[in-house]
């Protein structure tokens, strides 16, 4: 990653994956209000980690990625709209951006499962015009947003990962044998396990602020101890 954009959390990914995927497949409703944005995270097909985000942890990731110009905000009607800003942060081309949302909302996948996840947002002609956008990524003098991943035991293919989160978990122990591959926290565990982590974190926010207000309404100072 460039040092102007920071490593993502996942509720952050999903939320900006989200944004670019309906972009693409439902136009007619995007910008998306809070409400569809939360139903596109929570999706239960084309999903991985599944996940059951609030209105409350929905908008948090917002508020960040608006901080890094990733998400904009427009008020419309009766709600507010939010867009992704992929493109104007990033600077690469359409195809790369569907490549990388692909990779967002579905974890790690072979160049010729990346084919068939973006048809519905764009059609790429063969497997080689995937690799190709993929390794304009991979190399990319900014900084690589995505990784070629060690072949799997049996697997003819290799599978790609996104970098937006940081390193994906196969690398951190790439030295690992496989013999003992089987006894590592999958991606999808370790996905959930940070999910949890960052819902968990949302809460402690919203109890230190109700705290905080009681302390204010009774004339108390929310960091004082009781003797």
């Amino acid at each position: 990653m460039t040092s102007s954009l920071p490593t993502l959390s996942l509720l952050e990914i999903r939320v900006l994956g989200v944004l670019a995927e309906k972009q693409r497949t439902v136009p007619d409703s995007y910008p998306l209000t809070l409400n569809a944005l939360v139903a596109g995270c929570n999706q239960k097909t084309s999903r991985n980690p599944i996940l059951e985000v609030t209105d409350a942890e929905a908008q948090a990731a917002l508020d960040s990625l608006k901080g890094y110009s990733l998400v904009s905000e427009t008020s419309g009607g009766r709600s507010f709209r939010y867009a992704h800003n992929i493109d104007g942060v990033l600077r690469i081309p359409s195809q790369s951006i569907i490549l990388l949302t692909v990779l967002m909302l579905r974890g790690p996948q072979t160049a010729g499962e990346l084919r068939i996840a973006c048809d519905r947002m764009h059609n790429f002609a063969d497997i080689s015009a995937v690799e190709g956008f993929l390794d304009e990524m991979a190399e990319r003098a900014a900084g690589a947003l995505v990784v070629k991943l060690a072949r799997l035991p049996g697997s003819r293919e290799s599978r790609w990962a996104h970098l937006l989160g940081g390193a994906p978990a196969e690398d951190a122990g790439g030295s690992a044998s496989a013999s003992t591959a089987g006894a590592d926290v999958s991606l999808g565990e370790l996905a959930a396990l940070k999910a949890n982590v960052a819902r968990l974190e949302v809460e402690v926010a919203g109890l230190r602020q109700l705290v905080a207000r009681i302390c204010s309404e009774l004339g108390m100072e929310a960091g004082a101890e009781s003797h």
